[in-house]
C-alpha cells in the first residue's frame, strides 16, 4: 500500500470557482464528493483531481477553463506565496519564487531551465499514474504567464506552448498565449524568450518583501522537514495518556481536523488510533519501569490504565513478562 499525499486546497480556489459563478458545493456535487471537503484544509490527491474536473466538466470548454481563474482572479487575492512572486524584483525572480514555494503546496512542480536564448517552463506531476485534468495543467501555465504581464504591465508573448493532452478548442488559448499551442506533446511545458525574464516588475515591492520571504521560507522549512500524522499523534498521545477516556477525536480536535479525516491519514499510513495508542503505552511502560521510584500502581495511572491489573495483562502481552520480573530482570531495583 503506498502512503497518500495529502494537497493544502489553495487560498481562495473555492473562491475563484464563485468569483466566476460556480459555488462550491456545484462544484463538490459535480465530483460526487461530501459537501464537508469544503471545509477542509486537506485533500487527498484523487480528491484534489476529482475537484479540478468537476470544474472542467461544468465548463464544458477546456480551453476557457484554463483562462478562467488566473485572469479573473485579482491580485488583491493572491495568497501570500503568490504575493511574493507578484511583488518580486523582475519576473525571472517571480517565476523562481512560485517554484520554490510551489513545494509548499503539491501535487504540480514548477521546473525552470535557462538555454541560449530561452526559458522553459515544464510542469511534472508527483504522481503519473494518476489522470491530471487537462484543465489544471493549463490553468498552471495560464497563470504563470498571466504573472509576468501582471507584474511587468507589458503584453508579454510565449514563443510555444506544449500540453500533453489532445484539445480541440484551441484558438482562444492560442490568442492569449499568443504562440502556437501544440497539443499530445510529451511535456506540459510553456517556453519565453530569456529575455522577457530580466525585464523589471513595476509591482516591486522590497519591504513587502522583507516581511513575506522570511515567513515564506520558514515555512517551507517546516514542510520539508514536517514528521509523518504517525510521529504527531503518538507524540500528542504521550503527553494525554493520564486524560480520562482519551479517544480519537481527542486527537483529531487538537490538531484541528475531523475524525474521520485523522482515521483516513493514519490508514494511510498503514496503521490506526488503537495500534498507536497500544505502541505509545508500551514504549512508555518500559521508560516508567526504567524509573525505581515510580511503584507499578503509579505506572499504571500514567499510561492511562484504570486498574493495575488492566496494566498487568498488556505488558504480558507486550514483552511474555510481568513488570515485576521485566523490572528485575533489567537489574532496575524497586
Amino acid at each position: 500500500m503506498t502512503a497518500q499525499i495529502y494537497i493544502k486546497i489553495p487560498d481562495g480556489l473555492w473562491k475563484g470557482f464563485f468569483q466566476l459563478g460556480i459555488p462550491a458545493q456545484e462544484v463538490v456535487r459535480k465530483a460526487k464528493m461530501p459537501l464537508t471537503v469544503i471545509t477542509e484544509s486537506e485533500v487527498t490527491t484523487e480528491q484534489y483531481i476529482r475537484i479540478w474536473q468537476a470544474f472542467s466538466d461544468i465548463i464544458d470548454n477546456t480551453g476557457a477553463g484554463m483562462l478562467m481563474l488566473p485572469t479573473a482572479i485579482e491580485t488583491a487575492q493572491y495568497p501570500p506565496p503568490v504575493l511574493a512572486a507578484y511583488h518580486a524584483r523582475d519576473y525571472r525572480d517571480a517565476l523562481n519564487r512560485m517554484a520554490r514555494y510551489k513545494k509548499m503546496c503539491p501535487p504540480e512542480n514548477i521546473q525552470i531551465v535557462e538555454k541560449g536564448t530561452q526559458c522553459t517552463i515544464e510542469v511534472t506531476w508527483k504522481n503519473a499514474d494518476l489522470p491530471v485534468p487537462p484543465v489544471l495543467i493549463g490553468t498552471l501555465l495560464v497563470f504563470l504567464l498571466e504573472l509576468g504581464r501582471r507584474g511587468t504591465g507589458l503584453p508579454i508573448k510565449a514563443t510555444s506552448v506544449e500540453l500533453t493532452h489532445s484539445m480541440n478548442q484551441l484558438q482562444e488559448l492560442e490568442d492569449y498565449f499568443g504562440c502556437p499551442i501544440k497539443v499530445n506533446a510529451e511535456r506540459n511545458r510553456l517556453t519565453l524568450n530569456r529575455e522577457d525574464l530580466d525585464r523589471p516588475f513595476i509591482s516591486y515591492n522590497d519591504e513587502l518583501l522583507e516581511i513575506l520571504t522570511p515567513v515564506l521560507d520558514q515555512t517551507l522549512e517546516r514542510y520539508r522537514n514536517s514528521p509523518s500524522i504517525k510521529e504527531i499523534v503518538k507524540w500528542i498521545l504521550k503527553r494525554s495518556l493520564t486524560k480520562e477516556n482519551l479517544d480519537l477525536q481527542d486527537i483529531a480536535s487538537e490538531l484541528g481536523m475531523s475524525g474521520r479525516t485523522l482515521q483516513r491519514r493514519l490508514t494511510d499510513e498503514q496503521t490506526s488510533f488503537k495500534t498507536l495508542l497500544m505502541e505509545v503505552r508500551h514504549e512508555q511502560a518500559r521508560e516508567y519501569l526504567a524509573n525505581s521510584t515510580l511503584d507499578l500502581k503509579e505506572v499504571a495511572f500514567l499510561l492511562g490504565y484504570k486498574d493495575q491489573s488492566s496494566f498487568y495483562r498488556a505488558f504480558r502481552f507486550w514483552e511474555g513478562n510481568t513488570p515485576l520480573n521485566w523490572r528485575a530482570e533489567n537489574n532496575i531495583n524497586k
